[in-house]
C-alpha cells in the first residue's frame, strides 16, 4: 500500500488542476505505482495468492480506466501513457 507523502507526489504530479484526485490520469498513476509494488512483493514471495488476486484486480481496473480514457481523449491517454511508460 502507498504511503500518504507517496500518493500525494502521484497525484500532484498527474493532476488535470489544483485539488483533482479523481481524474482518470490519477487513479491510473496511483494503479501504476501499486501494481509495481506488489510485483516487487509477489517476486520476494511467490506463494502470496491473495495479493496475486489483488494484483490480477488493480491490473483489470487499470485496464479498463485506460480503454475509458482512450475512448473520451486519445491525446490525454497518449500523454500519459508515454509518462507512465506503458
Amino acid at each position: 500500500m502507498l504511503t500518504q507523502k507517496e500518493k500525494e507526489r502521484v497525484i500532484k504530479k498527474y493532476h488535470l488542476r489544483e485539488g483533482d484526485t479523481g481524474s482518470s490520469e490519477v487513479q491510473i498513476a496511483l494503479f501504476t505505482e501499486e501494481i509495481k509494488r506488489l510485483t516487487l512483493h509477489l517476486k520476494e514471495h511467490p506463494k502470496d495468492h491473495s495479493s496475486r488476486r489483488g494484483l490480477l484486480k488493480m491490473v483489470a481496473k487499470r485496464k479498463r480506466l485506460l480503454d475509458y480514457l482512450k475512448d473520451t481523449s486519445v491525446r490525454r491517454y497518449n500523454k500519459l501513457a508515454k509518462a507512465l511508460k506503458l
